[in-house]
């Protein structure tokens, strides 16, 4: 009998849509026009953060609360961030590819990431970009 988490791993990967899920997980908090600008995602702290699709590192920066946010700039003037990262192991300017770690799920109660994307400086609901 195959390992379920091995196949969504693979789904994930050799996926049909346009960008990966950063981090595999329950979907904790949804995607709500100016309240949450992405969707929270439970993973264990230290679980590795990639990158959704390919681009360009845009910024590396923190929250006003000093939460690390990582911002991915892609084509068609689409951004991803990712916040509640720790342990970047990407600098501004860097290109990465899809699946590339970018860093490490920070701990948390729970620990979660925040990941929206950004149609220039707009937020959209991720899910139809992931799924």
């Amino acid at each position: 009998m195959a390992d379920i988490g091995q196949k969504q791993a693979a789904a994930s990967a050799s996926s049909n849509a346009r960008m990966a899920m950063p981090v595999n997980g329950a979907i904790i908090r949804e995607y709500s026009k100016g309240k949450n600008d992405g969707i929270d995602i439970s993973a264990p702290a230290g679980t590795p953060v990639k990158a959704a699709e390919a681009g360009t590192v845009a910024a590396i920066t923190a929250s006003a609360d000093q939460v690390p946010i990582v911002v991915v700039k892609h084509a068609d003037n689409v951004l991803t961030v990712y916040a509640n990262v720790d342990g970047i192991t990407v600098k501004k300017g860097d290109s990465v590819s899809r699946g590339q770690t970018l860093g490490k799920v920070a701990a948390g109660d729970p620990a979660y990431l925040h990941f929206e994307v950004r149609e220039g400086f707009e937020s959209v609901d991720p899910l139809p970009y992931v799924r």
